[in-house]
């Protein structure tokens, strides 16, 4: 199947809601196949999943995430209302706590081919990624 080559981008508002991961992880699902690019699903769910987490878990305001297509590359943001920038923890770290938690912004590095994030002046922070169509993308899930 042909990749698309026309650019689109989508934007979900979402509460500051733990229930509406789910919704955010399904919407990506159901665009990536709307465009014909369903094999980006798994990795696209995982890292959308693991920012729109980050964003319910850290700040208690509204969140939103954006899914952008620029023709040959997928960016993956979310937004939320603390400016504070994110803070990776070290993998070796968790490993040795024997954390639940506070590994996303790790998978969002290991899994992604970049990521970043930046302050806006109006409120808030948007952390992004980008994945790329590679052989790299189906075996993303293998790896976490």
């Amino acid at each position: 199947m042909p990749e698309p080559a026309a650019p689109w981008g989508y934007t979900l508002h979402i509460p500051n809601d733990p229930r509406a991961v789910a919704v955010c992880r399904h919407t990506l699902r159901l665009v990536l196949a709307a465009h014909g690019l369903p094999h980006l699903a798994p990795a696209a769910e995982l890292l959308g999943t693991e920012l729109v987490t980050n964003a319910v878990t850290h700040t208690k305001g509204p969140v939103a995430i954006r899914l952008c297509w620029s023709g040959s590359v997928l960016r993956l943001g979310a937004w939320d209302t603390d400016p504070t920038p994110p803070s990776p923890r070290p993998a070796a770290v968790d490993a040795e706590a024997g954390a639940d938690n506070g590994r996303g912004l790790a998978l969002v590095r290991a899994c992604s081919d970049d990521w970043g994030w930046h302050r806006l002046t109006y409120a808030g922070k948007y952390v992004w990624c980008e994945l790329a169509p590679g052989p790299h993308v189906a075996s993303v899930t293998d790896a976490v």
